[in-house]
C-alpha cells in the first residue's frame, strides 16, 4: 500500500471519530473532557474489536487507545485526531506557522522528546538550565516565541531554540510542518527556527 493511501485511511479514521464525538455531544452524552475521553476510548476501543477500519489503520488506533488509557484526559485526545485529521487530509499545510510549529512540537512530545519554555533567566548566565547533548530535548526562549508571531499566527523574527539529542530527527519533523532549522555557529546547541518560505527571515 502506498503512503498516499494509508494517509487517507488514518485521515477516514480521525473524521469519524470526530462525527462520532460531535454527535454525542448534540445527544448531551459528552459534556466535559473526561467523558470526552471516555466516549473516544471506548469508540476506538470498539472500532479495533469490530474492525471497522483497514488493518492498516490499527497501529493508529492502538496508539490512541494508549493514550487514552494511560493519561486520561491529559491525553487530550480529541486535539490529537483534529490533528491526525488535519495532516492527512492537507490541512495542516492551510495552517498558520503557529499552529503548524505547536503541532511538531506536539508530536515531538509524544515522541518522547523534552519540550521547554524558558524564561531569560534559565536561557543563559550561571542560572541558565543544564542540557545534556545526548538528550532529545527542545527549548525555546520565551521572550523570543512571545515576539515571533503576528496576530494572526505568521512568523516574523526567526525563533531562537536550543536543541540537544537526535537533531536530524526533530529537523525532519519540522520539516513535514514545513519549519526549517538554521545553526548558529557562535554556540553549540544554538538553532533559529523558521516557517518555511516566510519572507520576514533574512538571516
Amino acid at each position: 500500500m502506498n503512503t498516499e493511501s494509508l494517509t487517507k485511511k488514518s485521515g477516514h479514521l480521525a473524521w469519524c471519530a470526530l462525527i462520532a464525538l460531535h454527535f454525542a455531544k448534540s445527544d448531551g452524552q459528552v459534556n466535559s473532557e473526561y467523558q470526552e475521553n471516555v466516549f473516544l476510548t471506548c469508540w476506538l476501543a470498539t472500532a479495533l474489536k469490530q474492525h471497522r477500519f483497514p488493518r492498516e489503520t490499527a497501529p493508529d488506533i492502538v496508539w490512541l487507545l494508549k493514550q487514552g488509557r494511560t493519561l486520561g484526559p491529559r491525553a487530550k485526545m480529541r486535539h490529537k485526531l483534529d490533528y491526525l485529521w488535519r495532516s492527512c487530509t492537507g490541512e495542516l499545510s492551510a495552517q498558520n506557522d503557529l499552529f503548524r510549529l505547536t503541532y511538531a512540537l506536539e508530536t515531538a512530545k509524544e515522541m518522547h522528546w523534552v519540550y521547554r519554555r524558558l524564561t531569560d533567566r534559565e536561557w543563559t548566565g550561571r542560572n541558565a538550565v543544564a542540557m545534556n547533548d545526548s538528550v532529545n530535548a527542545v527549548y525555546l526562549l520565551y521572550s523570543s516565541l512571545n515576539t515571533a508571531f503576528d496576530d494572526d499566527g505568521n512568523q516574523i523574527p526567526p525563533l531562537m531554540a536550543r536543541i540537544t539529542g537526535n537533531v536530524a530527527r526533530l529537523e525532519k519533523l519540522l520539516d513535514s510542518c514545513s519549519w526549517q532549522t538554521k545553526s548558529c555557529p557562535e554556540e553549540a546547541m544554538l538553532f533559529q527556527l523558521m516557517a518555511s518560505g516566510n519572507s520576514h527571515n533574512n538571516v
